[in-house]
């Protein structure tokens, strides 16, 4: 078989076995480059007018806890805290991936709302699959599609240089 040949199909092998990893990796990431602009992955941030901190941590607890969706009861229920001084708020992101936005000054609730990127993010990196997949599928898709990229590239040039060859031979 020629090398060419034997490098197609070696390609398009390459191309089947990644698909459904790489679509996944390909429409989560697309989701994440517009989670800023899209409400549905990711909740908009607000801004406060808070000048100074005079929010609390046992406050942010009590004030969690009174928002059912988030299902607070301890601080084990929160995976993260995000405080923004600049804009003047907290966000809380419950273990749920409910995403609650309060004002520093006082407290007061800016927004609440589910938060899907968290959860996006893990199936682009395929963590949301467990970590064999994620080393054992979504790893070597990686390695295969630079192959194929760089494979590609090649099957690419293979003509273009077949060109040049036949019109040097034509030209001597």
């Amino acid at each position: 078989m020629k090398p060419q040949v034997l490098h197609r199909k070696l390609h398009r092998l390459g191309a089947i076995a990644i698909a459904l990893p790489l679509l996944c990796v390909l429409v989560s990431g697309l989701l994440l480059q517009v989670k800023k602009q899209v409400p549905w992955v990711q909740p908009p941030t607000q801004r406060a007018n808070a000048t100074s901190i005079e929010l609390e941590l046992p406050r942010v607890l009590s004030i969690l806890r009174e928002i059912p969706a988030a299902e607070v009861r301890e601080w084990s229920d929160v995976e993260r805290l995000d405080l923004q001084p600049k804009r003047g708020l907290l966000k809380a992101i419950c273990a749920n991936r409910w995403e609650v936005q309060l004002s520093l000054a006082d407290g007061a609730i800016l927004h609440s709302a589910y938060r899907r990127s968290d959860w996006i993010e893990s199936l682009h990196d395929g963590s949301f699959f467990g970590e064999a997949v994620k080393l054992g599928v979504f790893l070597p898709s990686a390695l295969v599609l630079l192959l194929l990229w760089i494979s590609g590239l090649y099957l690419w040039w293979l003509p273009h240089a077949a060109r040049r060859r036949k019109a040097r031979g034509l030209r001597s």
